[in-house]
């Protein structure tokens, strides 16, 4: 049987030292113990690992983040996801309480912050508390008043600070009992600007056979939340797919939700998210949409998908077979951006800060999106020696042997053009056994023993006899042979990564925001708060095509 325990964590900074030990339960393998067994596998390392030669046996499992990991031993049976998730939410958490971006050096200098956060988030073992807005009604922060006096050798309270009747009455101030009723929201919140936000973001993973069939199609999309509002309120978020309301049961796949939204109310009426927000950012939602359709094995091709940008591969081109070309075709419709969708301008949903109706996001609005970061990654055989004249009809392309590969760059300006970019490479393969023992700057290098000559004759010409011309018949043998000699030196696969500001993918979109004004509470009387929406879809090296 699995347990679901948490045994130890440890924090190791970008130095490879650690600068913090947690250990809840059991007696796990010391950080000096597993850290060398982690690093002795060679990156990208994976998680878990499993050491089998250490006593007792333990997986390990791992997180990387900024300039620092962590690490977290188990000797015994766990669900891998469950540790997993610890560390991910542990990361959101810290963010939260330390500020982003995360570094070593902020959790050495706020130690007495991170080890409450361990202790509250994790009591011997069990997971209990990971909602940073429960968190911040039991940890304490220390003022800096506090670290001044701290830092002076002084105790960060006195009691003439205390409230009058000594510690007794001051405890008996904040009772245990007077936690937040609802776990994941901040007991008395505040704000003097009460604001509402819906950030979608979709990547997608595409990938596309040789035909331009696709053969796998997914938008993996999150909806992050930003509340900024007094009170206890009650939200309703509506969505809306291209086929209706009645269609986003089929569209929506695999949804999760944060533990505020109620499920029945998304079981009875798809599409509809009511639920007590906590405050401030926190991810709502998630899901998966398979952007192919039922028929898509009746010749789909991925014109058909809506993509903005898709990549073609031409290998074994030119007489030897040397160059390949590649072609990039870039489009400015999007499915369901036009003004008759669904993105038509609500009120009570606007932009942010443009003060229109109409969804905006940076540049590109739910009527106008805008193709971003175009950027083509062709991977290159490690044979591969060089890559020369690399001529593109827009942007820039260059060869990075350290990685690989050709990076193909596009402006955002030449970008927002509709049509077809090409990229022409020549591939320059591994030297032939006679050209590497060949004569280099007039030395002859001697194949056994290393030595070379530095006789007269190494210097002097070597007049060959004259050569008859090659007929025609004997240059296309040799074009030939030439051609499957570079056939395996040539790319099989390109991707592109692109952002598009103001469009989905998925056609998903919102429909409503209200605040149902009978559930909520402390809210206050003629309070209409801002509403906002952005819309993102993004690919990361996620729309490949296979040679």
């Amino acid at each position: 049987m699995m347990s679901s325990a948490i045994e130890a964590l440890y924090i190791i900074n970008q130095h490879n030292e650690p600068i913090l030990e947690h250990t809840y339960r059991s007696r796990p393998a010391s950080v000096h113990v597993v850290l060398p067994l982690y690093l002795a596998h060679s990156t990208p390392r994976p998680s878990p690992i499993y050491l089998p030669n250490i006593n007792p046996p333990t997986v390990l499992f791992s997180l990387a983040h900024s300039n620092f990991f962590i690490l977290s031993p188990t000797s015994r049976d766990v669900e891998p996801l469950f540790v997993l998730e610890f560390l991910h939410r542990l990361i959101d958490v810290l963010e939260e309480f330390l500020g982003a971006p995360l570094y070593s050096g902020k959790i050495e200098s706020s130690y007495d912050v991170v080890a409450q956060l361990l202790s509250e988030m994790c009591d011997a073992g069990s997971v209990c508390n990971t909602e940073s807005n429960a968190l911040q009604d039991v940890v304490q922060i220390p003022s800096w008043m506090g670290k001044l006096l701290g830092g002076v050798g002084l105790p960060g309270s006195s009691p003439a600070l205390l409230p009058s009747g000594g510690l007794k009455q001051h405890f008996n101030l904040n009772p245990v009992s007077s936690g937040p009723a609802i776990p994941w929201r901040r007991a008395n919140v505040r704000h003097t600007s009460n604001e509402l936000y819906v950030d979608i973001v979709e990547t997608l993973s595409v990938v596309l056979a040789p035909s331009g069939q696709p053969l796998a199609a997914f938008a993996n999309g999150s909806i992050a939340f930003t509340s900024k509002i007094s009170g206890v309120p009650d939200l309703l978020l509506s969505l809306t797919v291209p086929g209706g309301r009645q269609a986003i049961d089929r569209t929506v796949e695999l949804p999760v939700f944060h533990p505020c939204v109620r499920l029945s109310r998304w079981k009875d009426t798809p599409g509809e998210l009511s639920f007590v927000p906590p405050d401030g950012k926190f991810m709502l939602a998630g899901y998966e949409v398979n952007l192919l359709p039922s028929s898509s094995a009746s010749g789909l091709k991925s014109g058909n998908l809506n993509l903005p940008a898709t990549i073609e591969i031409s290998t074994s081109l030119g007489p030897n077979g040397s160059v390949f070309e590649a072609r990039l075709m870039l489009s400015s419709s999007f499915a369901g951006a036009s003004s008759s969708g669904p993105g038509l301008p609500r009120p009570g949903l606007n932009s942010r800060g443009s003060g229109r109706s109409t969804p905006v996001f940076g540049g590109g609005s739910s009527s106008s999106p805008s193709l971003q970061d175009v950027v083509v990654d062709i991977p290159i055989p490690p044979s591969v020696r060089n890559i020369i004249d690399l001529r593109a009809s827009r942007g820039e392309a260059h060869f990075v042997p350290t990685e690989n590969k050709v990076e193909w760059r596009i402006p955002s300006k030449d970008a927002s053009t509709a049509g077809n970019a090409t990229l022409r490479c020549n591939i320059i393969g591994p030297l032939s056994d006679d050209e590497a023992e060949g004569v280099t700057n007039g030395l002859r290098f001697g194949a056994a023993s290393g030595d070379y000559n530095e006789s007269e004759d190494a210097y002097q010409s070597h007049v060959e006899p004259a050569k008859v011309p090659p007929t025609k018949l004997i240059r296309e043998q040799r074009n030939v042979q030439m051609v499957k000699q570079n056939e395996p030196l040539m790319p099989s696969s390109a991707s592109v990564s692109f952002s598009v500001k103001g469009w989905l993918a998925s056609g998903i979109r919102v429909d409503k925001l209200i605040i149902d004004p009978r559930k909520s509470r402390g809210l206050g009387e003629g309070v209409k708060p801002y509403k906002g929406v952005k819309y993102l879809t993004v690919s990361k090296n996620g729309v490949e095509t296979r040679c």
